[in-house]
């Protein structure tokens, strides 16, 4: 099994409940309440600066130039039309830039700095993670994607063949990195899986907490 399956398969009861979490499940029926959903997409937005410093991150302290131009071109779509997504979305629901942080949002925007100046391997991890969890719980085949705009839009950011290619190309760079790391930073990198799994779930769970 790859380095990146591995770490999938012991955080295997944590990712389930975070893919299959009622969150998750209502936004794919177009029946999540409207304040769950502006609490959840205010909160998502502050992740915006920190994900892009990471990825930028990546973009540097990569160590293959065709990695280095894959990373840079998801760099563009992040500050594009994810960007914008957010800006509609939470004027559609009346919701603000900058709300009081939750608790797994300060966790994860942590996580997402102190992985940035790690290295490497190390945001790469935690991209990963953040990649392919919301790759997982976005594809849902033969579902009907719901009519609520919001909460389409959301699904289809997160599937699709481009996206599923850039989720294998982040698993791929990992496992091949993975391979060189000493014993101690790879426990480092698999420490940094762990918590931004279990971070995942408490996000979802703290879209509910108003």
């Amino acid at each position: 099994m790859s380095f990146s399956g591995e770490l999938r398969e012991s955080s295997t009861t944590t990712w389930d409940a975070a893919v299959g979490h009622r969150f998750v499940d209502e936004l794919w029926a177009g029946t999540v309440d409207r304040a769950v959903l502006r609490r959840y997409l205010e909160q998502d937005f502050q992740f915006v600066d920190s994900f892009v410093a990471l990825l930028g991150s990546a973009v540097a302290n990569a160590d293959r130039p065709a990695a280095r131009v894959r990373l840079a071109r998801q760099l563009g779509l992040v500050a594009g039309p994810e960007n914008d997504y957010f800006e509609r979305s939470l004027a559609a629901l009346g919701g603000t830039p900058e709300p009081e942080r939750a608790a797994p949002t300060t966790g994860f925007i942590e996580l997402m700095d102190a992985a940035r100046d790690a290295g490497y391997a190390e945001a790469l991890a935690v991209l990963v993670v953040a990649e392919w969890l919301y790759l997982d719980w976005a594809t849902r085949p033969g579902a009907s994607t719901p009519d609520d705009r919001v909460c389409r839009e959301w699904i289809e950011l997160h599937r699709g063949i481009e996206f599923e290619e850039w989720v294998a190309f982040l698993r791929a760079e990992l496992d091949r990195v993975a391979g060189d790391l000493a014993p101690t930073r790879r426990d480092q990198v698999t420490a940094m899986f762990t918590r931004a799994v279990d971070l995942e779930l408490a996000f979802f769970d703290a879209a509910y907490d108003g």
